[in-house]
């Protein structure tokens, strides 16, 4: 992890968490089942003996901020923790590829991300535990005021580099010109700066940004969606019943939806099954 882009480890400190990391290894994962983490899946899912869950900041799909500790990700990801009954430690990183590159790696060993069929070829995902939409977040007195605007000549859209949005959008938009930026906090300041006309990603995200700069809003509609699944790096086919379990169990308990209300997360469902 050489660069800027190097992880940050969070240090929680709980002074009952070792208790937990006991009990949780006992405990089941919902109504009418005993799944347990055996040792081997332990070993599978945290290879370190800490859950290397890998987050990053600017959207409350992932993690807020380092000082802000709310984001789904960040809930799933120490709740998997406690039920795997291994120690919970948060890689957070500036952009969600550079999360995707520490799962490639192998330096990280779960992500919360968008399961897409690239992002498959590097990382075995769980069934999705969110839908949310893909829309746009417009500045005040741009040139864009509802969808159709958007893909016109000379209307500047803002991306976070290879994501979703940078994939999709590059391939789509015909006349719009694709403008990426390295972070989410970057996109803001593009935005705010007119540097940009609108900025894409997850209405989830883009609902975080209005909030942060003056006059901007979330266009109504949208141009696609995104489904957040748990994510495993390659080769840790074993762990991955387990993870299933947890998140069939997360979405049908409620454990999801008071992740997604305790961090403010807008324009996004819980999925299940029929999803």
């Amino acid at each position: 992890m050489m660069g800027e882009n190097r992880a940050k480890i969070l240090t929680i400190r709980w002074p009952l968490l070792p208790l937990l990391w006991v009990v949780a290894s006992s405990l089941s994962f919902g109504a009418g089942t005993t799944t347990r983490a055996s040792a081997q899946v332990q070993h599978t899912l945290a290879p370190t003996g800490a859950l290397r869950v890998a987050l990053y900041t600017g959207t409350p799909t992932s993690l807020v901020s380092e000082h802000d500790l709310r984001g789904v990700g960040y809930e799933l990801g120490r709740e998997f923790a406690r039920r795997l009954g291994v120690p919970f430690q948060p890689l957070v990183y500036p952009r969600n590829a550079d999360v995707l590159d520490a799962i490639k790696a192998g330096r990280a060993d779960v992500a919360f991300t968008n399961a897409t069929v690239e992002r498959a070829k590097d990382m075995d995902f769980t069934a999705p535990y969110l839908i949310i939409e893909l829309g746009y977040l417009v500045r005040e007195g741009g040139p864009v005021v509802k969808l159709t605007d958007v893909d016109r000549p000379g209307v500047r859209v803002g991306v976070s580099a290879n994501s979703t949005s940078d994939t999709l959008l590059t391939r789509r938009l015909k006349f719009a010109r694709v403008v990426r930026a390295d972070t989410v906090a970057m996109g803001i300041r593009m935005l705010a700066t007119r540097t940009i006309d609108v900025y894409a990603t997850n209405k989830a995200t883009l609902f975080g940004m209005a909030r942060k700069v003056r006059g901007a809003k979330v266009l109504d509609g949208s141009w696609g969606q995104e489904r957040h699944a748990l994510g495993l790096p390659k080769g840790r086919e074993r762990g991955l019943p387990f993870a299933q379990a947890f998140i069939a169990d997360a979405t049908a308990t409620g454990f999801v939806q008071a992740a997604v209300k305790k961090a403010d997360v807008q324009g996004a469902v819980v999925a299940n099954s029929s999803h």
